[in-house]
């Protein structure tokens, strides 16, 4: 039989049913003698005529605190092969790891618990422990999530302390006030000074109170939406009050563009903050939601988990992928299933109506394509814009708007399809086109007005010999940076491929 005692922060936390265990005849191992709760319970013991075993020689055998706490683990269960067996460790048994072990590899053992270091600690900073969090400093360093109040123990040495500060001045910034707490004495400090002090040892904890919300450095999502519903509750903002799904529709796609525009000039200030702007777009709409009764901010988190989960199923599941485009492929296998789409026409239809238009078409054309419905290749796709463009030119000579506007469309679709079988992303292309257009008319205006002249009113041939001298000037520009010297004009088709590279385009999750 197994009883596994918690022998608190203090000498004199040892509980009526712990005395009666190290009393009772049975063999007393203790995790560790280096702590003052542990010698105290040593010298108890020995002095009624038998030494416990201590287990500290374990610790410097292991390589990590999980290895630790498995083999500490192990060592209890070996020896109650023998007989009964007192396993003790320091505070309570519900925060110490290898204890946790132990009562899931063994059903039948006891337990007799003591003061928890957490609560201990708490109780020294005289701070709420209601609806508390409590950590081990060694699982803090393995991506916890905690909230406030909290309590970071196990704090047992300038390293161990070194990250625990990271960890909470990420969360909660660097000004964040903590206490300190060693020998059950609390010191008020800010979190940047959490690894500073002189000493440390295995009863050192950090704890922290609630922040009121205005008075907090850093935020996370729960922040975030609950800043939402504040702005949206009675005595709110009225402009914030007044929003649909509708009315901010908009306002995402602008978030959006925006933060692709940050991405393009790579300025990562513009980025996060852009990033920022989507994702609070993306919570206001839950929030709105969550008013109607239709969905939460939670069922929102959870869905994208599910399908992120769903999708990767070379990675979660038996799929096997070895590539980028192998996970592509198992990615669009599994979307396709996850929405129930059997046939290319629902595939196609699945294409959003709000995409600019030559993403849609590119995204059309493609879904098309993995159902055989496609050229041969670009050449092929080339002849196409021939015929819609002779079609264009007859509409033009009807004068018919409709028709008109029809056969443009038709012209602009198989332009894209000569763009996508040639490897281009045709949005990316006409946006670095468009981007090419303008610098152009700028510099040719500029050529103009140092000549003293206005653009507007100017002779034709005229304007586009400015046109030609400004269009030399960049290639010229251009061959000098790249170091290619006299290797002709970059035209529309090769420059597009050019700066999806430079943007960091890859094939997409469709």
């Amino acid at each position: 039989m197994i009883t596994i005692v918690g022998l608190g922060c203090d000498p004199g936390d040892l509980t009526a049913a712990a005395s009666a265990a190290l009393r009772s005849g049975a063999k007393v191992i203790l995790r560790t003698r280096e702590t003052p709760v542990s010698a105290a319970a040593f010298a108890s013991v020995a002095a009624s005529g038998v030494p416990p075993e201590t287990l500290d020689g374990v610790y410097g055998r292991c390589r990590s605190f999980d290895a630790l706490n498995r083999k500490l683990a192990a060592c209890v269960l070996d020896a109650a092969k023998e007989g009964d067996v007192v396993y003790c460790v320091d505070g309570s048994v519900t925060e110490d790891v290898s204890a946790q072990i132990l009562l899931r590899r063994d059903r039948t053992a006891r337990v007799a618990d003591g003061v928890s270091k957490s609560s201990a600690a708490f109780a020294a900073a005289r701070v709420s422990c209601r609806d508390r969090c409590a950590l081990s400093a060694y699982g803090i360093r393995e991506g916890a999530r905690p909230f406030l109040p909290l309590c970071v123990y196990d704090v047992d040495c300038a390293f161990v302390a070194g990250d625990v500060k990271l960890r909470l001045c990420d969360l909660f910034g660097d000004e964040a006030p903590v206490f300190f707490v060693r020998g059950g004495r609390a010191k008020k400090m800010k979190a940047y000074e959490i690894d500073r002090l002189p000493a440390y040892d295995a009863t050192c904890a950090v704890v922290m109170g609630e922040i009121p919300f205005l008075q907090k450095e850093r935020f996370d999502y729960d922040d975030l939406v609950a800043l939402l519903r504040l702005l949206r509750a009675p005595g709110g903002c009225p402009w914030d009050r007044a929003q649909t799904h509708e009315s901010i529709r908009r306002n995402m796609l602008e978030e959006a563009y925006e933060l692709v525009d940050a991405i393009g000039l790579k300025d990562d200030g513009k980025i996060c903050e852009e990033t920022g702007d989507v994702l609070m777009q993306g919570a206001f709409h839950s929030v709105l939601a969550e008013e109607r009764g239709a969905f939460t901010p939670e069922d929102v988190t959870s869905e994208v988990c599910r399908k992120l989960i769903f999708r990767h199923s070379h990675i979660f599941g038996k799929d096997r992928a070895e590539s980028e485009a192998g996970a592509l492929s198992v990615w669009e296998k599994n979307k396709a299933a996850e929405k129930g789409q059997t046939t290319g026409a629902q595939r196609l239809r699945d294409v959003p109506s709000a995409f600019p238009a030559a993403m849609r078409a590119q995204k059309a054309q493609k879904r098309a394509a993995d159902y055989g419905y496609d050229f041969r290749d670009a050449a092929e796709a080339a002849e196409k814009v021939g015929e819609e463009l002779a079609e264009l030119l007859d509409a033009l000579r009807g004068g018919d708007a409709a028709h008109i506007a029809e056969e443009a469309g038709d012209l602009l679709f198989s332009a894209v399809n000569v763009g996508r079988l040639a490897g281009a992303d045709c949005e990316e292309s006409l946006r670095a086109g468009t981007d090419k257009f303008i610098a152009r008319f700028c510099a040719t205006e500029a050529l103009i007005a140092a000549d003293g002249k206005q653009m507007r009113g100017l002779p034709a041939d005229e304007l586009w010999a400015y046109y030609e001298r400004a269009k030399a000037a960049e290639v010229s520009a251009a061959e000098k940076l790249s170091g290619r010297g006299n290797a002709g004009e970059a035209t529309p088709s090769s420059a597009a491929p050019q700066a999806a590279s430079e943007d960091g385009s890859s094939p997409k999750k469709d």
